[in-house]
C-alpha cells in the first residue's frame, strides 16, 4: 500500500465547499478516503459531494451541513457521521471566520469573540466530539488548518493571527495527550492563497504585487497546494509527526 493512501478511511473536511477545505477533500477522496463535505449550506456540500462521487465513484462523499458556530452542530456532525460510515479516521478543522480587517485599537468585542469562536473554540469543540472513538481505537490523525498569520503580527489582521497562533497551541497540546494512545494532531499554515477568504489580500493588484514580490517563489498560491500536505498529515507517510506545523506558504516567512 501506498505511504500516501487513504484507502478506506473516512475523513470529516470542515469548511469544505470551495477553497482550500475543497481541495482537501478532492485530493482525500482521490487517495482513497470516504469523505464528509461539510460547511454552513446544505445544497453547497451536497453540490460538492456529488462532483465528488462523480469523479471517484459511489460513496466516495457524503454531505453534512453544520455551522461551525454552533456547538450541537458540531455534535451532529460527528455522530451522523459515525451513523452513516462507521467511524471518523481523520479530522480536518479547516472551516474558520475573519470579520474584521484593520488595526486592534478597532476591533469590537464582538467581532474578536466571534473570531476567537470559530477559529478556536469550535475546533475545541469538534475535536472533543471526534476524538473518543479514535482514541478509544488507538488510530487516527487531526489536521488544524492555521496560518503562517500565527507565526508573525499583522497590522490589519491582529484578531485573525491571535486565532491561529492559539491553534498552533492548541495543536501541541493536544499531541502531548493523545500520543501515548496513538492519535496525531499536526497544522498547516498556509500563506497567501488564491480563495475567496483571502480575496482582500489578493484581489489588489498592487497589494498582491508586493506580496508576490516579497515571496521567494513570486507567486501566491492554489488551494490545492495546500491539500497534498493535509493528504501527508492523514497518510502513513506521516505516521511519526505530531504536535508540529508545516508552513506552505511560498518561502514568505524563511
Amino acid at each position: 500500500m501506498s505511504l500516501f493512501s487513504l484507502a478506506d478511511r473516512v475523513a470529516v473536511i470542515t469548511g469544505s465547499t470551495r477553497g482550500i477545505g475543497r481541495a482537501i477533500a478532492e485530493r482525500m477522496a482521490e487517495a482513497g478516503a470516504r469523505v464528509v463535505v461539510s460547511s454552513r449550506k446544505r445544497d453547497a456540500c451536497e453540490e460538492v459531494a456529488a462532483a465528488i462521487v462523480a469523479a471517484h465513484g459511489p460513496g466516495r462523499a457524503i454531505a453534512i451541513p453544520a455551522n461551525i458556530s454552533s456547538k450541537d452542530e458540531l455534535r451532529n456532525l460527528v455522530d451522523e457521521t459515525t451513523q452513516k460510515l462507521g467511524r471518523i479516521d481523520v479530522l480536518v478543522c479547516n472551516a474558520a471566520s475573519n470579520p474584521y480587517y484593520g488595526p486592534m485599537s478597532g476591533l469590537e468585542d464582538a467581532a474578536f469573540r466571534k473570531i476567537l469562536e470559530n477559529n478556536v473554540l469550535s475546533n475545541h469543540w469538534l475535536i472533543q466530539f471526534a476524538a473518543p472513538q479514535m482514541l478509544a481505537r488507538g488510530d487516527g490523525s487531526i489536521v488544524i488548518v492555521s496560518s503562517i498569520g500565527g507565526l508573525r503580527g499583522s497590522e490589519v489582521l491582529g484578531g485573525y493571527c491571535i486565532s491561529k497562533a492559539a491553534d498552533l497551541q492548541l495543536a501541541r497540546n493536544l499531541a502531548l495527550e493523545y500520543g501515548p494512545r496513538g492519535v496525531r494532531v499536526n497544522c498547516i499554515a498556509p500563506g497567501l492563497i488564491r480563495t475567496d477568504f483571502a480575496r482582500a489580500l489578493w484581489e489588489n493588484p498592487e497589494a498582491r504585487a508586493r506580496r508576490e514580490a516579497a515571496t521567494p517563489l513570486r507567486r501566491i498560491g492554489e488551494p490545492d497546494e495546500i491539500a497534498g500536505a493535509a493528504v501527508f498529515l492523514a497518510s502513513a507517510a506521516s505516521s511519526f509527526m505530531t504536535g508540529q506545523t508545516i508552513v506552505v506558504d511560498g518561502g514568505v516567512t524563511a
